[in-house]
């Protein structure tokens, strides 16, 4: 395996490569011109008075220049905060101002946004726009341009500051424990083994299909260039042309969500069958449960190059298998492969092989923070082992230490005194042939506390309407135990699905959760 290298090492050995396809348009940036920019904008910021462990904030499209601003915080010991592009302005400018940032980038795909940001940002806070510029804000281009393309004189090793997705409450920002030293030829990050597991090398093309401002589409992207290969991302997911992009960049690698599968799944034979899938040697995905028929259709298609892992923005711990592994305990998403997994009752009490409660991960130290709240990083740590820590999954652990998640905690019905776990019905319903996207809530019930309903999607073309629900909860009927079967189901034209196939559920749930 080679030995990951850092950004300047790669412009010296392999300046004319490309770090970085925009595959929506074909633009690239090489490795020379990677640490070029990236060396300037940390130049910038460094003369703006920014120092170790200082943050910045980026507010960007899936924009080939993000992987400069990143660089720029890797190379100097800044931490770089890349903001969810379609929060709402207060939302964005909470951020902001939470990370305690001293500059945000925005480029003029995002003007709208940053127009309503400029008077909600901290006034010390520099506010620079790519590409183009609007009133209130600077030219990015013009401000780093009288910077040295140099390196610094002392390069820090830093870090992405991600802010959770707030499916579940309002935004954390999530500092990782990092390593505490100087830029050298060996840096990676603390994550390799999981790369190196999957191969990742000099030669490897990581097709990124996701947004960029997530943990795991920028965090791929960035550790990919640590080892010299190439980043191909897209504006934007569309399911046929991700294939095309498989073939015409001979793509090694990429990573998904189940949501991306079952599209690509409801694609019509003959489109699925007219790429060039042959240079595709491992497909990684993770972020939401994926269904057991959705992943066997896959492996069907792709083959046995899925990979699997389950981890959090935290960085508590991870797991992993691949697909041979997968066949064998169908449902699981791997053995631990950072940190030991406990499974506890609510009392913090570990729990026997076969239980089901809550996941924690056991480390050496604590592996992160929650930045400006103490009390939400205690609430994440075992009440008696605090290097313990916990986001909020549950799930049981078999004989042979795989792990199956049952679903987040937030989201369990409690209906007459039953726990019931929605992502079953979920998985049951995402697969039916009329359901476009599925979620399954409780809402109140005056005897029961909670009921079981569903909110469909339907798929393209499909009438919404009291007879499609009666097929659906009849279809339910065969899939699900009986206690499980939705009381209701409800139609809606778009699901509130993060563009990272995380779902809003709080934005459902508000419908029918009225303060009293």
């Amino acid at each position: 395996m080679t030995t990951p290298k850092y950004l300047g090492d790669h412009a010296a050995l392999t300046p004319h490569k490309p770090a970085v396809i925009n595959g929506t348009t074909g633009d690239r940036l090489s490795y020379r011109e990677l640490d070029e920019r990236s060396n300037r904008f940390a130049q910038y910021l460094h003369a703006q008075g920014l120092r170790r462990g200082d943050h910045f904030a980026i507010v960007l499209e899936n924009n080939i220049r993000c992987f400069e601003l990143c660089w720029a915080a890797l190379r100097s010991g800044l931490l770089v905060t890349p903001v969810n592009r379609y929060l709402t302005a207060p939302e964005a400018a909470y951020i902001i101002a939470d990370s305690n940032a001293h500059a945000v980038v925005t480029a003029w795909a995002m003007r709208d946004l940053a127009a309503e940001l400029r008077d909600l940002i901290p006034a010390g806070c520099k506010r620079l726009m790519m590409d183009g510029t609007i009133p209130g804000w600077v030219s990015y281009e013009e401000a780093v341009a009288g910077h040295p393309a140099a390196r610094l004189a002392d390069e820090w090793l830093g870090a992405t500051m991600v802010y959770s997705s707030g499916t579940t409450g309002r935004p954390k920002g999530i500092i990782r424990a990092q390593p505490d030293g100087k830029v050298t030829a060996g840096s990676g990050s603390a994550r390799r083994p999981q790369f190196d597991r999957y191969g990742f090398d000099a030669d490897t093309v990581y097709l990124s299909p996701a947004p960029l401002y997530h943990t795991a589409p920028l965090g791929y992207g960035l550790e990919t260039q640590f080892g010299g290969g190439t980043v191909v991302f897209m504006e934007k997911f569309d399911a046929e042309e991700a294939l095309s992009l498989i073939g015409r960049y001979r793509v090694t690698h990429s990573q998904w969500v189940p949501t991306m599968f079952i599209r690509m799944l409801k694609l019509d034979a003959a489109k699925r069958s007219a790429y060039d899938l042959s240079s595709h040697r491992v497909a990684i995905h993770a972020a939401a449960p994926c269904p057991q028929e959705t992943k066997r259709e896959m492996i069907d298609w792709w083959g046995p190059i899925l990979h699997e892992y389950y981890a959090a923005t935290e960085g508590n711990g991870s797991t992993t298998l691949d697909t041979h592994e997968w066949l064998a305990h169908p449902g699981s998403v791997g053995k631990a492969l950072l940190g030991r997994i406990r499974i506890c009752d609510d009392d913090g009490n570990e729990l026997p092989v076969g239980e089901t409660g809550t996941v924690y991960f056991e480390r050496d130290t604590l592996p992160f923070h929650y930045h400006n709240d103490p009390d939400k990083t205690r609430a994440a740590q075992h009440p008696r082992h605090p290097t313990w820590t916990a986001v909020g999954d549950v799930g049981r652990v078999d004989a042979d230490g795989y792990l199956y998640l049952t679903d987040r905690k937030a989201f369990m019905i409690i209906s007459g005194g039953v726990n019931i776990y929605p992502q079953a019905i979920e998985d049951a319903l995402v697969i039916h042939p009329s359901v476009g996207d599925a979620a399954v809530i409780g809402v109140p019930n005056a005897e029961m506390g909670e009921e079981v309903k569903a909110i469909v999607e339907p798929a393209a073309g499909v009438e919404p309407g009291p007879d499609l629900a009666e097929e659906l909860l009849a279809y339910l009927r065969t899939k699900v135990a009986k206690y499980m079967v939705p009381r209701s189901i409800d139609f809606i034209d778009a699901m509130p699905r993060l563009p990272t196939g995380k779902l809003y559920k709080t934005a459902l749930r508000e419908r029918y959760w009225k303060p009293s």
